[in-house]
């Protein structure tokens, strides 16, 4: 049977949402226990790849409300693995940072995570693993497609 290329597309686009959806949750699991909620890491990381930014910037891009960015904000600082200092260019406005603590967190855990997949790596085939290096452009540039951060609007309905 012959299946329409919508039809087809839609379909690959299932199998890759399900795949992803599965390498999501494995790789939660490879991460070690930590005090860090995965929203405290997902910040973490944002401002590791942006650099400073506003903290209604950084509750935009993470898909949360203001007041809620306020408090993981607050609660990074307060572990040392953030701060805030006033913008260069406007003494008004505050921009969150990450600092070499907060850094550090993030290689640990990277590190760790890195680790235990190259155990599950080992135990594939030397064609499946050069079948995910082959996928890891495109899986790349899949990334940087989208979704585009939410509107202020709609993150404030989501938290």
């Amino acid at each position: 049977m012959h299946l329409p290329d919508d039809d087809l597309d839609h379909r690959h686009a299932v199998d890759v949402a399900r795949a992803l959806e599965r390498l999501y949750r494995m790789l939660r699991r490879l991460s070690q226990p930590s005090e860090l909620s995965l929203t405290t890491v997902a910040t973490l990381s944002t401002l590791e790849q942006s650099g400073p930014l506003r903290l209604t910037e950084l509750a935009t891009l993470e898909g949360v409300t203001q007041p809620a960015m306020t408090q993981v904000v607050s609660r990074l600082a307060e572990a040392g693995l953030a701060g805030r200092a006033a913008d260069p260019a406007d003494g008004r406005v505050v921009l969150v940072h990450i600092t070499d603590a907060g850094r550090e967190a993030i290689a640990r855990r990277r590190a760790v995570r890195a680790e235990r997949l190259g155990e599950l790596l080992e135990q594939l085939s030397p064609s499946e693993r050069a079948a995910l290096v082959a996928a890891l452009p495109a899986v790349e540039a899949l990334t940087r497609l989208g979704p585009p951060p939410a509107s202020s609007s709609l993150a404030q309905r989501s938290s």
